[in-house]
């Protein structure tokens, strides 16, 4: 207690005595201590935690820990507070083997608070404006939840009274990984998440994404990486859509990491649209921590956000979204829905920026034009002769081919073009996003060398097969086997007739920018730092 009592006065006595820079900051403190103060009002006895406020760049500087001393002291003097000591936590950090100055994940918060029988955390970020000034966004989170404190957030801008330059003594870095573009060998990766803005106004954007999905696949599988096609992995979350809980922040994970494009576009389908407010920063967040990301630094790793609202949303500072991103080797590019100025306005180029991310604008109401071949109306026709090749091996083979006709029939009402980018994924996509196929196609699973004919039991079969001897049976599917080998090699050929006959149109064609440009432009620039190579 002797030593918490030296320590209060000397710091209220550096403040009486202060400069006049200081004395603004401190006042500027106290306004942010007072808010957040007020949010937990009714919550007597509470035990908080008071983190450093890291740089959400990651600068090296004394900032973040005099900021944390500061508002230490401004908490300490609500008597109604407890106020864990600063030893301890450095002491807590240090088990936890943490860095006193980076960006801290939810989990790892958690972590830290039960560590330290703390109830609720006190964290945030600063950003320089200036040589003179900073930006410090704060908030309290609630251990136990994980959730911040309905009004416990505040932000303000402050003059620097501290040296970026200074050597600071730290506990060693381990919980943030530097991008060196190291190639760990083992399969070529592709993670993607897509978050979609669902409020009113987002039609048009989840029909581009529908449309484009496939076009998009196929540009990245184009690429390849120690001699093989990458395996893409795409995850998809809706955000703002007043359907969903409040308490989730208007935010759902739709889909998590999945290869089965089929899927992906099952679920852009069924989204449907709906008024309600836009948390960039929450959903970026949400994303990041919640989602499977590949470890591996040599991974092409990144999130595409779309929306039209104000990226500054919500309790969740997007800064501190956008650092964590960047500390886990993650791009962050931002799609605004809107015009280009709006955007930035708004925030969306600076999300884009804190994770060497790309900002486009794009029309989400412009209608999709696909630039028609002439070879789509073969390929939409092989695409169909495709599936008739499928042959349902037990109840999921019969379910699984009522779905992809169903799913091709929504994919028709895009326009033949749409079908042949599906088909043509279909035959050039890497054997591990389709290897899921052979457990319930029976073609699929003999031509991929997973079964052969004799070993397939006839009850799982269809009926019209169940009759056959073997003989007749791997005669049937040999023929099947050759019939989708044929049907390839001319989608193949024909695909490749047709981007070539695309590239040059699109090259001279003029009109509203789409989700499926926006996408790949960044995609390419950005997966090549990482060693993948496009033809």
């Amino acid at each position: 207690m002797l030593k918490r009592f030296l320590f209060l006065n000397l710091m209220l006595s550096l403040a009486v005595a202060a400069p006049a820079g200081a004395k603004s900051v401190i006042k500027e403190l106290k306004a942010v201590a007072k808010t957040l103060q007020g949010a937990i009002k009714d919550k007597p006895g509470i035990k908080l935690a008071v983190l450093s406020f890291p740089y959400t760049d990651g600068k090296a500087s004394e900032g973040p820990v005099v900021v944390q001393e500061r508002l230490t002291t401004l908490f300490i003097q609500n008597k109604k507070i407890a106020v864990i000591e600063r030893n301890l936590l450095k002491k807590a950090m240090g088990e936890l083997n943490l860095q006193a100055s980076g960006v801290i994940d939810e989990t790892t918060m958690k972590k830290l608070g039960k560590l330290l029988g703390a109830s609720a955390v006190v964290y945030g970020t600063l950003h320089d404006l200036s040589d003179k000034e900073t930006e410090l966004n704060a908030r309290i989170m609630e251990v136990e939840t994980g959730m911040t404190f309905p009004g416990a957030s505040a932000s303000t801008v402050i003059k620097k009274t501290w040296k970026d330059s200074a050597a600071v003594t730290l506990p060693p870095v381990t919980t943030v990984t530097p991008v060196t573009g190291r190639n760990f060998g083992g399969d070529s990766i592709v993670q993607l998440a897509v978050l979609l803005d669902t409020s009113n106004s987002m039609d048009g954007l989840i029909n581009q994404a529908r449309n484009q999905l496939w076009k998009i696949i196929n540009e990245l599988i184009s690429s390849e990486k120690s001699g093989s096609k990458p395996a893409i992995e795409v995850a998809v979350y809706e955000y703002g859509n007043s359907t969903l809980p409040r308490e989730s922040g208007y935010i759902r994970q739709v889909l998590p990491f999945t290869t089965n494009l089929d899927t992906v576009a099952e679920v852009l389908f069924a989204l449907k649209t709906n008024g309600g407010d836009e948390y960039c920063g929450e959903v970026i967040r949400e994303a990041v921590t919640k989602l499977n990301w590949n470890k591996k630094d040599d991974i092409y790793k990144a999130v595409f956000i779309a929306g039209n609202e104000a990226f500054t949303q919500g309790a969740v500072d997007f800064r501190s979204s956008i650092a964590l991103a960047k500390s886990k080797g993650i791009f962050v590019n931002t799609i605004f829905c809107g015009s280009r100025q709006e955007g930035i306005a708004t925030q969306w180029l600076a999300g884009a920026q804190g994770a060497d991310g790309d900002y486009t604008n794009i029309d989400q109401s412009a209608k999709v034009v696909t630039v028609s071949a002439p070879q789509d109306d073969r390929l939409s026709q092989l695409s169909y002769k495709l599936n008739e090749t499928y042959v349902a091996y037990g109840d999921t083979g019969r379910s699984e081919l009522k779905k992809q006709a169903n799913l091709q029939g929504r994919i028709a009402a895009g326009g033949a073009g749409v079908i042949a980018e599906r088909a043509a994924f279909k035959v050039a996509a890497p054997k591990s996003m389709i290897a899921q196929e052979a457990s319930w196609d029976a073609v699929t699973a003999i031509e991929s060398g997973k079964m052969k004919s004799e070993e397939l039991e006839k009850d799982q079969l269809p009926d019209e097969l169940k009759g056959m001897d073997k003989a007749e049976l791997k005669k049937y599917m040999g023929a099947k086997v050759a019939e989708r080998k044929k049907i390839k090699a001319e989608i193949t050929r024909l695909q490749s007739a047709r981007k070539t006959y695309i590239a040059v149109q699109e090259k001279n064609q003029t009109g509203p920018a789409t989700l499926d440009k926006a996408i790949i432009d960044s995609v390419r620039k950005q997966a090549a730092k990482k060693g993948y190579k496009f033809k």
